[in-house]
């Protein structure tokens, strides 16, 4: 048997700071970050999301110069998720396609400022419903899964006239992709791409999100078990994104993000499909409090997971913490 050490020393190549830099087998950058951000109605508004210390709400006015100094920085893409009054809320969810409506006219707006960044917009009915499910409800409160395709793919179609990059269904309805394809290509939006949350999870780590989006008031003690996958599920995972790819995604989406990274490994291996995975409000909150008490550093932590996000297969990241990093990385 052969003896390795002296001759084999690990720790030769981790000796120096130049020598860790060369050999390092992720590499992590502005290009792969997608900031999801929230977006209010009105002009000169801004409001702090008691769930996500240190994070706020916009209307669009607010937001335009904010994403100005952010796309000098290097940021790409972002997400838009509305924030929409009581008002505008219904049992049909009309209010997701209006062509004049909040989503709609912020694609409009920032396209006009920054043509080269990437707008991704939430296909999902919860921001519209009175009941704050994905999707329709009948009488007993069960989505019903066909009649809410229809008013999604209503709603990618008006998304992609307003302007938007990307249309990234989150509701996780069956077949709600291959309708989606169908309608952007009849209408001539062949490079309107497709982001899929192809394998979404019934995760308890959404509810500063659903607080965020005005959501969970509606949805109260409603669950989204019916159409989001379970969480003990990882074979699961890989038929819903091969029908996703069959019916016509671009790129899909694992959410939540650090806690299913073995999903994205595993999809990462056995599909060539670019793969994002969300970096969700529930994950941002920890470590913004742990670090708010001291308990961790959070740049660390933060870059930390960031590349194991990469490591695991990501393409790219939606982050709450895009700002942040474009800073640290441009300090660095």
């Amino acid at each position: 048997m052969c003896k390795s050490y002296p001759n084999t020393r690990m720790r030769r190549n981790r000796s120096s700071k130049f020598i860790r830099n060369l050999i390092r087998e992720t590499s992590f950058s502005a290009d792969d970050l997608i900031y999801p951000i929230f977006i209010l109605p009105g002009k000169n508004k801004e409001e702090p999301i008691d769930s996500m210390p240190g994070k706020k709400r916009y209307s669009v006015d607010k937001l335009v110069p904010i994403l100005g100094k952010l796309h000098k920085k290097g940021l790409n893409a972002i997400a838009l998720f509305p924030v929409v009054g009581e008002t505008k809320k219904s049992q049909d969810a009309e209010e997701a396609f209006n062509p004049k409506g909040l989503v709609q006219t912020a694609v409009k707006i920032i396209k006009k400022e920054y043509p080269d960044l990437g707008i991704i917009t939430d296909v999902a009915l919860d921001p519209y419903t009175l009941s704050g499910h994905d999707g329709l409800v009948d009488k007993n409160g069960y989505v019903l899964n066909d009649q809410t395709v229809k008013v999604l793919t209503k709603q990618a179609l008006s998304h992609a006239e307003a302007g938007a990059d990307i249309v990234a269904p989150s509701d996780m309805m069956d077949g709600r992709i291959l309708a989606i394809r169908n309608t952007l290509e009849k209408n001539k939006f062949h490079n309107t791409k497709i982001l899929s949350y192809a394998a979404k999870y019934a995760s308890n780590l959404y509810g500063p999100f659903r607080n965020a989006v005005d959501s969970s008031t509606n949805l109260k003690d409603s669950s989204k078990e019916t159409y989001q996958m379970d969480f003990a599920n990882i074979s699961e995972a890989s038929l819903e994104i091969s029908l996703d790819i069959n019916e016509g995604a671009d790129m899909i989406i694992i959410k939540p993000g650090l806690p299913y990274l073995d999903i994205v490994s595993k999809i990462k291996n056995k599909f060539s499909i670019p793969i994002f995975s969300y970096h969700v409000s529930g994950e941002y909150s920890m470590i913004k409090s742990a670090a708010l008490k001291n308990y961790i550093d959070e740049k660390s932590s933060v870059l930390e997971a960031m590349y194991c996000f990469k490591r695991a297969g990501c393409n790219g990241v939606l982050t709450y913490y895009t700002p942040e990093i474009l800073e640290w990385l441009d300090k660095k």
